[in-house]
């Protein structure tokens, strides 16, 4: 199982990747996801391109030094929505292409596949794969707080950013109280997978203890609120992160990834 506290030492860890100033990497990863969902929908290119670029990342990956195991159980997580999304797509015939070729299997319910729709589905799954991977690589390699600081200097709102801020500081605090509520359940035998239980019965408690998050994230805002202004919160100081310049070896990084998008792109 993976918990907040093993993704984000992940991102702790020393290596060329996790040295990298935050708003370059999170550039990268925006690139990444603006190149794969660009790409048309069907194209005879697609996958090849998309491999390229799921190749590209897994070796920064490794140049990371990340966990794999972690790494590819936090993708395999996501993994089954994408993967949802293209399935529907073998059996469905989309507006924008004319012509369709039936893929000569048959399939009870009067169902049958195409290969257009076969195409589109697989480049679907693939760049799923793609942007799931880049999103991932960054929030394996920078620290939540260090993320946050680059949005705020890259120009986003200010009150989208003052809530992720607070969204990362508290995650980990909210996290801790679920799996005491959880422990306290299974100290009572409440099992969700019970099948000798009532379904209703087990979605009510589970709606208690999501209202019972609820109802602590909202005290813990209010004394959180008062604190902030008692401290001075408003007065027009209280944007401060870290003053760091971006470096030879984050433009050289940027250069050599958009190289390869370009190689990937037009070469391959």
């Amino acid at each position: 199982m993976v918990t907040l506290t093993d993704i984000e030492r992940e991102s702790y860890k020393d290596s060329p990747v996790h040295r990298l100033d935050s708003r370059i990497k999170l550039i990268f990863a925006l690139a990444i996801i603006v190149y794969a969902v660009s790409l048309p929908r069907i194209h005879e290119k697609n996958m090849v391109r998309l491999l390229a670029i799921e190749a590209y990342l897994m070796l920064l990956v490794l140049a990371a030094g990340l966990d794999l195991k972690y790494f590819l159980i936090r993708i395999l997580a996501v993994l089954p929505f994408g993967l949802g999304i293209a399935i529907i797509q073998l059996f469905l015939r989309p507006s924008f292409v004319e012509n369709y070729t039936p893929y000569p299997l048959d399939l009870p319910l009067g169902l049958s596949i195409t290969y257009e729709g076969l195409a589109f589905g697989s480049t679907l799954l693939a760049k799923f794969l793609v942007c799931i991977t880049a999103i991932v690589l960054l929030s394996s390699t920078t620290r939540l707080r260090d993320m946050v600081a680059a949005a705020d200097r890259m120009g986003i709102p200010r009150e989208f950013t003052l809530l992720l801020s607070m969204m990362v500081r508290y995650l980990f605090l909210f996290w801790a109280v679920l799996k005491r509520i959880k422990v306290a359940q299974e100290t009572r035998l409440f099992n969700i997978w019970n099948s000798k239980v009532p379904r209703k019965w087990i979605l009510k408690q589970i709606g208690h203890s999501i209202s019972a998050i609820f109802v602590r994230s909202y005290e813990q805002g209010e004394k959180t609120y008062i604190s902030m202004l008692c401290r001075g919160y408003g007065s027009g100081h209280e944007k401060a992160y870290y003053r760091a310049k971006i470096r030879t070896t984050d433009i050289l990084f940027l250069l050599l990834s958009t190289a390869s998008i370009a190689y990937i792109h037009f070469l391959v």
